[in-house]
């Protein structure tokens, strides 16, 4: 099957393959995992009874508190002699998120990756460069292979200042740019500040991940670089960055429904919701072979657009704004638990649970996390070295565990209480 035929088949034929893959998943993930095969089972599920993708409602949501109980292996549905990448996320407890690719999951990336870079036009003849920070370097590495396969020059992710990206971009002469939107306005704002023509630049292609952008931030990217937009999601948990992609019409995203089954649901209920109605976005791996998700809530709200794309794709289309339907905390496309965030303050601050303002702010070219901590008398009594040396200790700790950088304010506990 080359990687373009699912959008070309009639209507009954993708419902039959997505069927197909559908049942086989459930199968995969009865025989070799544990989890699923005691749910389940608990459940008075039989795979067999699934005979629809209607039937699908039968089985029951994962969370994301699911990855971190099972913790590290145990929703593996293959060997670890099989597994050739194991990527980890931050997780919502005290244990990481950890999924792992077969030989041929990477292959079913590299064709997901592929169809979405063909839909933002890039063709051999183009230079790619990715710019990724640490914490989506396994997105940059899925951009790599996508280009390459399409025999497009890729520029690897690199960990470059922004003068130095600009560098590259301008003597290298990258056409498309692959980064997330923050990393993107940062580079912008370089240009801008340095005087640079943008007309002796070859970019002419802006493909954004990791969280979504409004339409007025988009204009004022394609207006300062004289470039055009694509939009992709993606989830670290899955993981991968282009599940959906713009096509040529910027209507909403396509989703690889060949790969991927999207619901939109209720959050209270779990009751599924029609076309163009607003829910949480559901998803169901179909070739996922190392890591299978079923029915997975990916706390992301959106909808499923009705009407047909100008395009002519098949493929269903979403609506996604970066807005939420849970507590999490996405910062530059890593999604932070607030519990998980307090579990790590507590270790070294005696502070009541919860005390502490998150906020998500803007340092360059990446979002960081801030931080602001109440002074009680404890922290009051103490030393200044003593008290920098406690604050970094607690960044230190977060970041080694939350994979984003963070920056904590002490401040005194009447500019908490003066807030409405």
């Amino acid at each position: 099957m080359t990687k373009d035929s699912f959008v070309e088949m009639k209507a009954e034929e993708q419902n039959q393959l997505q069927l197909e893959r559908l049942q086989s998943t459930c199968n995969r993930a009865y025989r070799n995992v544990p989890f699923h095969r005691d749910r389940f089972t608990e459940m008075g599920i039989d795979v067999s009874h699934i005979r629809t993708l209607a039937d699908i409602v039968l089985l029951p949501f994962m969370e994301r508190r699911h990855f971190s109980e099972n913790y590290p292996y145990n929703l593996f549905a293959v060997p670890l002699r099989d597994i050739v990448r194991i990527h980890t996320a931050p997780g919502t407890g005290h244990h990481l998120t950890v999924s792992g690719y077969t030989a041929q999951d990477l292959k079913t990336w590299e064709g997901i990756l592929s169809r979405a870079l063909t839909a933002a036009e890039v063709t051999p003849h183009d230079i790619l460069q990715i710019s990724f920070h640490q914490g989506l370097a396994n997105w940059g590495r899925d951009y790599k292979r996508g280009a390459e396969a399409l025999e497009t020059g890729v520029i690897p992710n690199t960990q470059l200042s922004a003068a130095k990206k600009l560098m590259v971009l301008r003597d290298y002469k990258t056409s498309v740019l692959v980064t997330t939107p923050v990393a993107a306005r940062h580079l912008t704002t370089h240009v801008i500040e340095n005087g640079i023509n943008v007309n002796t630049l070859a970019i002419k292609t802006l493909i954004l991940a990791g969280e979504a952008m409004d339409a007025d931030q988009r204009r004022q990217l394609e207006e300062n670089l004289h470039v055009t937009t694509w939009q992709h999601y993606g989830l670290s948990e899955i993981p991968g960055p282009a599940i959906a992609f713009e096509c040529e019409h910027h209507t909403g995203l396509h989703v690889n429904e060949d790969h991927f089954f999207p619901e939109i649901i209720d959050p209270a209920t779990g009751r599924v919701l029609g076309h163009d109605t607003f829910g949480e976005l559901v998803l169901t791996t179909l070739t996922t072979r190392a890591f299978p998700l079923i029915r997975f809530q990916t706390g992301d709200r959106a909808r499923i657009l009705a009407d047909a794309c100008p395009c002519g794709r098949s493929l269903k289309r979403i609506e996604w704004r970066g807005e939420r339907t849970d507590a999490l905390i996405p910062v530059d496309g890593i999604n932070l638990h607030r519990r998980r965030i307090h579990e790590l303050l507590e270790q070294d601050f005696d502070i009541p649970s919860e005390s502490a303002e998150l906020t998500v702010s803007i340092r360059d070219d990446r979002k960081y996390l801030e931080i602001r901590i109440p002074l009680n008398d404890a922290l009051f009594s103490d030393e200044i070295k003593g008290l920098e040396r406690l604050i970094q200790r607690a960044v230190n700790r977060l970041e080694d565990n939350l994979c984003v950088p963070v920056v904590i304010h002490l401040k005194e506990k009447k500019s908490f209480e003066e807030k409405p």
